[in-house]
């Protein structure tokens, strides 16, 4: 008895001292801090003989095996007047293959409960396989034909080019498509082969003789970066990668590098594109950087705080939450792989409160290229790329995705050790490095505005929220016109 007594006078005593511990509100919450080592891809990166480069990382808990081929070619190798070439040749490679048609090779994946992909980019293409173990066999055998027997079946391509060209009817019909196409063209100019879009007379050009050609000159083991993963033996499927890449059929062409010379920034300026709709789509665009700039760590927790953060960010907060002008409104600043890419910000608002929006972001953009972030924001920005960067090698699949991308890219190679330092190069990032990183890239005066949408009420604006337009950007007024959406000339 004097036991339980002595116990529940103890416990009286000790609840209280424990609770005591506990925060009176969740931001007081305080936690050790991350340890995690990002895996390395030196062990899992493999150089077969028959060519590629190869990641295999085995993970024996489901039955199931994954096979990534990034093959080094994009719409950039596409000749001219061809346009849409590469893109076809992506979609349609996967129509028919060895003895199989289409009808067959679809009906064998579907029974195999496997899925099978394959595309063309603008700067990769791409060959995906992911199938159960037990069938490991014969989906390689599969993904040697279509590698190397393509069909390119006649029907499937007459079909390829009805839908494409049905497709390009639409591309006047949403304000979204008419602003990327001319962000696209405003950020490269008009001379870079980004900015080549098919036309009507460019697909109908395109014959199965032009695919076949395309294929046969870029995919080649040599022009291959490949990721396994899932349940295998490394050593077993390294041999049975070399036997499926090996006494390639033809010989191919070498890769050549992601062209970057022609490109052209537009000047500074506002350019309309009169569209009838009731809303007008904006995108704020500023030059940009490449990923290896020494700038890059500072720019990403800069964007993040200004409007790449969601719903922390400045952007997203004056402009939706406390105006309510749009849904959604952000900005990004990534750091291009193989050319500059550019500062974005854009949102869609009513017509006559676009260009209050525009001033709202050009204010943010100013205030942050003035005044210091505050220590909060600093905090809240950088946790938000240190506490999730776990989460890009969550899976197994995701380490196999990720050393795939930095191999094919050429990062594995020129900075190996990016994924270690990462998070360390991220925390040492300063307010200083914040304020100085946006008075250097966020000049409002450099800013190209595009705009899609109704021009007559956008310009004539909100009675109670007038913009001058002199204030925004230091170029003028410049219309863009529509364009054919078969020959995408100008409409006059």
């Amino acid at each position: 008895m004097k036991r339980f007594l002595s116990c529940l006078w103890i416990g009286a005593f000790a609840l209280p001292m424990w609770a005591a511990d506990i925060p009176d509100r969740p931001e007081k919450l305080k936690f050790p801090p991350l340890k995690y080592d990002p895996p390395t891809g030196s062990d899992y990166r493999v150089q077969l003989k028959s060519g590629p480069v190869v990641y295999l990382v085995p993970n024996r808990e489901l039955p199931l095996v994954s096979i990534s081929i990034r093959v080094r070619t994009g719409s950039f190798e596409t000749p001219s007047g061809k346009e849409g070439l590469a893109e076809m040749t992506g979609r349609l490679l996967t129509a028919g293959a060895g003895s199989r048609s289409a009808e067959d090779l679809e009906e064998r994946l579907a029974f195999l409960a496997a899925r099978l992909g394959a595309s063309v980019s603008s700067t990769q293409g791409s060959v995906s396989m992911n199938l159960l173990t037990k069938d490991l066999q014969e989906g390689l055998g599969i993904l040697r034909e279509v590698l190397t027997t393509p069909k390119f079946q006649q029907d499937r391509i007459d079909l390829s080019k009805k839908q494409v060209i049905q497709a390009m009817k639409q591309r006047n019909d949403d304000s979204r498509g008419i602003e990327r196409r001319e962000r696209v063209n405003l950020l490269f100019g008009e001379k870079f082969w980004r900015t080549r879009m098919s036309t009507k007379a460019s697909i109908d050009s395109i014959t199965r003789k032009d695919l076949q050609a395309f294929h046969r000159d870029w995919f080649h083991p040599t022009n291959f970066v490949v990721a396994a993963s899932g349940d295998f033996d490394r050593d077993e499927m390294k041999a049975e990668l070399e036997t499926l890449f090996s006494d390639w059929p033809f010989k191919g062409k070498k890769a050549s590098g992601i062209p970057i010379d022609g490109r052209a920034f537009a000047k500074p300026g506002i350019y309309i594109v009169n569209k009838e709709v009731n809303q007008g789509r904006v995108s704020i665009l500023l030059p940009g950087i490449q990923r290896d700039n020494p700038d890059y760590y500072a720019i990403q927790v800069m964007n993040d705080i200004l409007g790449g953060g969601g719903f922390t960010s400045r952007i997203t907060n004056r402009v939706r939450s406390d105006e309510g002008l749009a849904y959604s409104a952000g900005s990004s600043f990534p750091g291009g792989t193989y050319y500059p890419m550019a500062f974005f910000a854009g949102f869609q608002s009513k017509s006559r409160t676009v260009l209050f929006a525009v001033s709202i972001v050009f204010e943010e953009m100013n205030r942050i290229a003035t005044e210091p972030v505050t220590d909060e924001e600093m905090k809240t920005a950088k946790n938000s790329f240190i506490q999730t960067f776990p989460q890009s090698f969550a899976t197994k699949g995701q380490v196999a995705g990720a050393f795939l991308g930095e191999e094919y890219t050429g990062r594995a190679k020129g900075n190996p050790d990016y994924f270690k330092n990462y998070r360390a190069n991220i925390a040492a990032v300063t307010k200083a490095d914040v304020l100085r990183v946006a008075k250097k890239y966020l000049n409002p005066k450099q800013a190209v505005i595009l705009i899609v949408g109704d021009k007559k009420a956008i310009l004539n604006g909100h009675p109670d929220h007038p913009v001058n337009l002199k204030n925004l950007t230091s170029g003028g007024l410049i219309d863009i016109p529509l364009r054919d959406p078969f020959t995408l000339e100008p409409i006059k």
